[in-house]
């Protein structure tokens, strides 16, 4: 029989007084607990305090008379151990509620101490009142307390990591002005920058202040007034100090056990510790938790993770290896996941800071995907970076931000990583699918897919932060978005020309084919698409800019403006047909409503664009998206067309955008002046599917854009317009067979390229239908819809034999002086 003693309870000591149990009836177990609480869920504290979590009594795990009845444990809470003798194998005992102290033997001691927030010397803070730190039950009790008390008008979380932005969100929910103070760059340090961004969006979209760069510099006013160091001063009737954690290791340090250079508990890895002065091995003391250094599983160097996941795991061992049970330590990946307002942040494993820091050399994937199948409702899109080494393939880490699922992909990456796969391997894994949860093709395997490409030697990556200074020095950026895409958004310097007729335009590349080429497209999918048909015509040194215009996009967010008015900036809970207060100018009816989930690009600026057509100048239009990063893109929209953005809100998980309609040649409140260009122009010649398309697709998005468009239709290109039983009168017979020969109407166009006697087109034509991409037909009628002027070339007609009754309705019968007439003052003219 052992005599087994356990320091500190929770995750670690609670998991390995359970399990020793379990191995062995005949050990003794004492587990002392310096306060009342001896396992609960720390990790939900934020949760109670901002009212999701409404019992408390939920937040404990176990208590002390019910584990100590089921694991017949001796548990003595309020006892704190505040000495050991490693010789003599015994521990100095206080019991605060007696004050009596006492002296316990052991064979076996375990300590489990944990961290406790930092709390560093800033001036003022000692005479603060209002000020408090987030570990444990009384602590929340504290904070619930005050913020119970309706008193809390405005808070201030100093810090942005996990309990951070946790506490931000939580507080917001209960109606306070939150601002939250980080003195990195960034919130949440298991994410790059670029990821991070995302964070900060969301943040800032529900009503959270948020200062980077900033640190605290002093309190005033017994912590009523926070002071920066740049100067600024907040008010505050709450602040949270949560900048970070240091291990409990006064204990330690008291026994001489060797600790590392930030005060973590160095152990084997066993976790038996070490001696202070010679590093002997102390085989009868363990030590788990956040207060050890543990072993990167990515780099194999030490380094210490505050998460519940490794305390846990931790304890477990610890007790196997006491009876006798050896478990292989591979070390530990960090997986973590926080749920900031509507977005779920994961990751696992090293991000590139850390990788750049310990000189490892790496590739990133970066992929935007939907959570699930697109047709299905409510999709949304996932951002995921992954970082592997070249060499060896291995996975070296990954990041995502999304909503639903998020958290899935990178415990998938966590299990590979563990497992060992290689970034190839994720290819063929074989995951769940179902429209409401995923996709054929899982945002996982795509990583893998992109991975082959940069190893089979496809092309080569850029990354957000590189493009812009080699536009700046010369290089060309070819970006293949649809025109509609570029006016809301673009990287400076790029060249446009849409991937679907990149090969009519390829002789526009100024560039030769072994210079260096940077591709871009909204998430890099087109991109890919644009550097095959680049790479089958000769052009050999390709660059992808990884993410596309989404990363570099979100990545260059600037924060929202700082607004300290309590009640300015309320996030609705409800879906509400509600007004929206124009402050002071009266209440104004929404006039229109348009849902824009799940559609792809054109399809949301469109169905934008035909919203505000539908109503009057001065009118309500509302947006409903869940991509923040259309947000942005309708922000864009509104500047370039001279409509007015009122408002930006977020309900759930929507982000409501409200557009007040301008007037024709009103200036958009947000810009000084709107583009005098009104006209667009395009000649359709071809008669190929692609090629119309291109047309259409090109004709929508200058409508869209509020352009008077016209399409002219001279050759090939009139048998767009055909009727499918269209049939023409008083013909000759050579008219008759070379109307016979041609396709009549849109449904029967070839394809430019790999026709392959109409299977080519049928495949088109079904990967549009899977995609929600609208028929040709169904293009044409939306942009007649829209105002776009199709003219039809009278005297190419007449060469054809094409007579009127066989065309579609709706169009003009012209020449060419009709066109040139048209082509005055276009912005856009083009030749397809």
């Amino acid at each position: 029989m052992k005599k087994i003693l356990i320091v500190g309870g929770v995750a670690g000591g609670a998991t390995a007084a359970a399990r020793l149990r379990r191995l062995s009836e005949e050990d003794e177990i004492i587990l002392f607990e310096r306060d009342e609480y001896i396992s609960f869920a720390n990790c939900g504290l934020p949760y109670y305090i901002g009212d999701v979590i409404k019992d408390r009594k939920k937040l404990l795990v176990q208590t002390v008379e019910g584990m100590s009845k089921r694991f017949n444990l001796d548990i003595r809470n309020f006892s704190e151990v505040i000495a050991i003798d490693p010789v003599a194998k015994t521990v100095e005992v206080k019991n605060h509620q007696s004050g009596e102290t006492y002296t316990e033997t052991y064979d076996k001691l375990i300590l489990s101490p944990g961290a406790k927030p930092i709390a560093p010397p800033i001036p003022g803070l000692s005479e603060a009142k209002n000020i408090l730190t987030l570990r444990n039950i009384p602590d929340t009790d504290k904070i619930k307390a005050v913020v119970d008390s309706g008193k809390v008008r405005r808070a201030v979380v100093i810090g942005g990591g996990f309990i951070g932005v946790e506490m931000a969100e939580n507080l917001q929910e209960l109606g306070a002005n939150v601002t939250l103070v980080e003195k990195l760059n960034q919130v949440l340090k298991p994410l790059d920058f670029e990821m991070a961004q995302l964070a900060h969006q969301e943040i800032n979209a529900n009503c959270v202040n948020l200062i980077l760069e900033d640190g605290v510099d002093h309190f005033q006013k017994q912590g009523s007034e926070v002071v920066l160091e740049s100067g600024r001063v907040l008010q505050a009737d709450l602040v949270i100090l949560a900048i970070g954690v240091v291990p409990e290791n006064a204990l330690a340090k008291q026994a001489n056990l060797k600790c590392g250079p930030r005060g973590h508990i160095v152990t084997t890895e066993n976790y038996e510790v070490f001696n202070g002065t010679d590093d002997a091995v102390n085989p009868d003391i363990f030590a788990i938790g956040d207060a050890i250094e543990v072993k990167d599983f990515v780099t194999k160097n030490q380094t210490a993770i505050a998460l519940a996941w490794p305390a846990n795991r931790q304890g477990r061992v610890v007790a196997d290896y006491i009876n006798g049970k050896t478990v292989k330590n591979l070390g530990i990946q960090g997986t973590a996941v926080a749920k900031v307002f509507s977005k779920t942040i994961a990751s696992t494993g090293n991000n590139a800071a850390q990788l750049d820091m310990k000189k490892v050399d790496y590739q990133i994937v970066v992929a935007h995907r939907a959570n699930h199948a697109g047709y299905y409702p409510h999709s949304t899109n996932i951002a995921l970076k992954l970082l592997y080494d070249p060499k060896t393939l291995r996975i070296l880490g990954a990041q995502a931000v999304g909503q639903e699922g998020t958290e899935k992909r990178i415990d998938v990456i966590a299990t590979a990583m563990k497992m060992g796969a290689t970034v190839l391997d994720l290819q063929d894994f074989e995951l769940s699918y179902a429209p409401p949860f995923s996709s054929a093709k899982d945002p996982v395997n795509i990583l893998g897919y992109i991975a082959e490409n940069i190893e089979d030697g496809v092309y080569k990556t850029v990354e957000w932060h590189q493009i812009d200074e080699i536009v700046e020095k010369g290089g060309f950026l070819l970006d293949v978005r649809s025109p509609v895409e570029v006016s809301a958004g673009a990287i400076k310097g790029s060249v446009n020309i849409e991937l679907d007729s990149l090969r009519e335009r390829i002789a526009e590349i100024p560039i030769s084919k072994d210079a260096p080429i940077y591709v871009s497209c909204q998430v890099g999918q087109r991109a890919y698409l644009a550097i095959r048909i680049l790479r089958g015509n000769g052009f050999t040194n390709i660059y992808n800019l990884a993410g596309g215009y989404s990363t570099y996009k979100t990545a260059h967010y600037k924060l929202a403006e700082l607004n300290f008015d309590v009640g300015a900036c309320i996030v609705k809970k409800d879906d509400t047909d509600g007004d929206v207060d124009q402050g002071g100018k009266g209440n104004d009816v929404i006039k229109k409503k348009v849902d824009v989930t799940g559609l792809q690009c054109p399809g949301p600026l469109m169905a934008t664009y035909d919203a505000i057509k539908s109503v009057e100048s001065g009118d309500l239009v509302q947006i409903i998206a869940t991509d923040f990063g259309f947000v942005s893109d309708i922000k864009s929209w509104c500047e370039t067309n001279g409509h007015n953005l009122v408002s930006q809100e977020t309900e759930g998980k929507s982000y409501i955008s409200v557009i007040r309609k301008g007037s024709e040649g009103e200036a958009c409140t947000l810009m000084p002046a709107v583009s005098t260009q009104k006209n667009a122009t395009l000649v359709v010649f071809s008669g190929e599917l692609d090629k119309v398309l291109a047309s259409m697709i090109i004709a929508q998005g200058a409508a869209a854009q509020g352009k008077n468009v016209t399409l002219f239709f001279t050759f090939w290109g009139l048998n767009a317009l055909r009727k499918r039983d269209g049939k023409g009168y008083n013909k000759t017979f050579i008219e008759k067979m070379f109307g016979a020969m041609m396709p009549k109407g849109a449904a029967r166009l070839p394809l430019s390229m790999m026709n392959m006697l109409g299977a080519g087109p049928a495949m088109i034509k079904g990967i549009m239908k899977k995609k929600h991409v609208d028929d040709l037909d169904t293009m044409i009628k939306k942009a007649q819809n829209a105002g776009v002027r199709f003219i039809a070339c009278t005297m190419s007609m007449d060469l054809m034999g094409i007579k009127e009754e066989e065309l579609i309705d709706g169009i003009e019968y012209a020449g060419v002086g009709t066109y040139i007439a048209s082509n005055e003052n276009a912005g856009t003219t083009l030749f397809v």
